[in-house]
């Protein structure tokens, strides 16, 4: 009888999670109400992230990295969102933004920005601007090649860890009548002529993340910094897309599941008309709901990571478990809410603060409607 299906997470993939675990429950659910509240990078935990390692889980152990597993990052992914999902991001955003070098750089490349990142320099992805989100082929930077150079100009916006990375993995047209086939990427110092960088936006929630303008004015990048052939910034954007969806979902379980925590420890302490109001059946099958749908968002996003891994293709499964976990966990915490009653409502108690922080999963890394799409051309491909 086949054993290859397997629900269970092996030892080293148990201390994995039970590391991210107790850091997320001992050092980032403790400060989360106090970077909320003050919109201040949370720098104590990122550094003690990077010693960890959390922040380099996608880089290659001999680029300097942990080397984990697709799985394994999701695995940590979401017990750290499980403390907070603005910290969370603050950390993930830097595996994002190494991907497309994972993915197109060569050798140097990932050795020599592996190798920043390990030693606590931070990095941002740069591919969103103000008339271009859904629509990644909308962008409209440019690089224009010049001898051995590429003349960098345009605008990227909601562009998370902007203000505090060391260097961008930015993407722009080297040939904009090619459109998809006219994308390139490229490597861009924070420190070089014609960088900056803007104030964080003010946003609803995940306020421990970073989120910013970076506008690139004639800035000069070597041929040298360029990730992979011209022309395959496309190809490399919707991979990066494939790897990260499962990671930014695993994020939005942790989040469901914290409010179905905080919902359950609420209600079992809560009586109303005599008794603890889980035993009231419209509360009790309430949180039944919720723990259903977290359960089942986790398996969908465990899923897509073990496709990555298996190097099976997972373009289909991962829109499933990004759109499915954004839509519940936006769900579970609105739930969450409700259970609390007018507490829910009040800054003072946890649940508000997850209802705010949920709703940029339906958003951010493709909306739960682009999902959808994704689904559709994938069931109906030809």
């Amino acid at each position: 009888m086949s054993k290859s299906v397997s629900f269970a997470l092996n030892e080293e993939q148990k201390e994995i999670q039970q590391l991210a675990r107790r850091f997320a429950r001992e050092k980032i659910a403790p400060a989360a109400e106090h970077y909320d509240r003050t919109h201040e990078y949370p720098w104590p935990l990122i550094r003690e992230a990077q010693e960890m390692g959390l922040t380099t889980m996608v880089v290659a152990e001999e680029h300097g990295g942990l080397g984990l597993s697709l799985f394994e990052e999701i695995v940590v992914a979401e017990e750290l969102a499980w403390g907070c999902t603005g910290v969370s991001t603050a950390i993930g955003v830097n595996g994002l933004a190494y991907l497309p070098i994972k993915i197109a750089g060569t050798e140097e490349q990932k050795q020599e920005y592996g190798g920043r990142m390990a030693d606590g320099q931070l990095a941002s992805y740069c591919l969103t601007e103000p008339e271009a989100g859904s629509d990644v082929a909308g962008i409209r930077t440019t690089a224009r090649r010049e001898g051995d150079k590429y003349i960098l100009n345009g605008s990227k916006t909601f562009i998370t860890g902007a203000t505090v990375a060391n260097f961008y993995t930015v993407f722009a047209y080297t040939n904009p009548e090619q459109r998809y086939n006219g994308m390139s990427c490229f490597i861009v110092e924070r420190d070089w002529p014609g960088v900056s960088v803007g104030k964080p936006f003010h946003k609803m929630g995940q306020h421990a993340s970073d989120t910013a303008e970076v506008i690139f004015d004639n800035v000069e990048v070597p041929a040298t910094h360029r990730l992979g052939e011209e022309g395959t910034g496309f190809m490399t954007a919707m991979k990066v897309f494939d790897r990260s969806r499962p990671a930014t979902a695993a994020g939005a379980v942790g989040l469901a599941q914290r409010a179905l925590d905080e919902a359950i420890q609420y209600a079992k302490g809560r009586n109303a008309m005599g008794k603890p109001i889980w035993q009231h059946q419209a509360i009790g099958h309430m949180v039944a709901d919720m723990a259903m749908e977290v359960e089942a968002a986790r398996l969908l996003v465990w899923k897509s990571a073990w496709a990555v891994d298996h190097g099976v293709r997972n373009t289909t499964i991962s829109a499933f478990g990004k759109a499915y976990a954004a839509d519940k966990a936006m769900k579970v915490a609105t739930d969450a809410v409700q259970v609390f009653g007018g507490y829910g409502y009040m800054a003072e108690y946890p649940v508000e603060k997850l209802m705010r922080d949920a709703k940029i999963y339906q958003i951010y890394e493709g909306t739960s409607q682009i999902q959808r799409n994704i689904i559709v051309r994938e069931l109906f491909r030809s």
